[in-house]
């Protein structure tokens, strides 16, 4: 019995390559993958079970077993495709009445966090001799992101009077037409003064802060290419672009003040889950504090 389901097997893993091949016309590569997700659940079949004896039940079962070994979502998620793809293919050729797999579900793929630099790289990347316009200008810009945590959108937007040099604020104009106030740091208010004394000789089309050498609105892509430039030019060795100095500010303020809903406000979130993402990009940083200052995790050899 057990040769004869193995047999029976592998006869219509072989049926359903030749179908995804020829008529479905997949590719070799998914045709390659679909075929590993599959043998890889057989190998929690049981002596007598065969792919067309199985019920929800069971494959929701096996699922769930091998993301307890440590599957991750991702490949859980291509399992789940193979099997599904398998059991329509099964049932087009009649040999199941209802497909098992239709309703099968696989672990949420958790969001990417945000990947931020760390402060000898921000300082690093910020660390620009030049003192032609165009330096002076992507200095003045890379300062502004990582001061106040603009979004590109914002920073593009600016316009001179925005600036409030005497409380050392910009006013930003975010989503939804909401408007906040943000604090700049001291170095990024130097480093806009000094690009503000360039741009004085510049003929502008209007009151824009960041501009070209004819004077337009500096555009979004033209803001992403020259920070991908200095990004390369200072030998980062990462993709330097807005959301990450935007990322990483948000990531250092947290790693200094732990005050989540202030981040929430600079970075002008309207709901504070969105700002909690930051609050996983550095677990080692979160458990020092916590060691350090919880009650219940001090070692008793350090009690006064």
């Amino acid at each position: 019995m057990a040769d004869e389901a193995l047999s029976n097997n592998v006869r219509w893993l072989n049926d359903f390559e030749r179908y995804l091949r020829t008529e479905r016309q997949v590719s070799a590569y998914t045709v390659r993958n679909y075929l590993f997700e599959l043998q890889r659940i057989e190998k929690l079949f049981s002596e007598t079970d065969t792919w067309l004896s199985l019920q929800h039940e069971s494959l929701q079962a096996m699922l769930a077993k091998l993301h307890r070994k440590g599957l991750s979502p991702r490949s859980l998620s291509l399992t789940l495709s193979a099997l599904k793809q398998f059991y329509e293919f099964l049932l087009r050729e009649q040999q199941i009445k209802v497909n098992p797999a239709i309703s099968l579900t696989a672990p949420k793929q958790g969001k990417p966090l945000p990947k931020n630099m760390d402060v000898d790289s921000v300082s690093h990347l910020l660390d620009i001799d030049g003192d032609d316009p165009l330096s002076l200008r992507d200095k003045a810009i890379m300062e502004l992101f990582y001061s106040s945590g603009l979004r590109l959108a914002e920073l593009a937007a600016l316009n001179v009077a925005d600036i409030q040099f005497s409380q050392a604020q910009v006013k930003v104009l975010g989503k939804g037409s909401k408007e906040r106030i943000v604090p700049i740091g001291k170095l990024a208010l130097t480093a806009i003064n000094q690009w503000l004394d360039i741009k004085r000789d510049i003929a502008c089309e209007d009151d824009a802060l960041f501009v070209t050498a004819k004077g337009k609105r500096l555009a979004h892509r033209s803001i992403q290419a020259r920070l991908a430039k200095w990004g390369q030019e200072q030998a980062l060795g990462i993709k330097v672009h807005p959301h990450k100095l935007r990322h990483s500010f948000a990531t250092h303020m947290l790693e200094s003040s732990a005050d989540l809903r202030a981040v929430q406000e600079l970075l002008g979130h309207a709901n504070l889950s969105t700002t909690q993402v930051y609050t996983s990009l550095d677990f080692q940083h979160l458990a020092k504090v916590y060691d350090g200052a919880h009650p219940r995790a001090k070692k008793r050899g350090n009690r006064s």
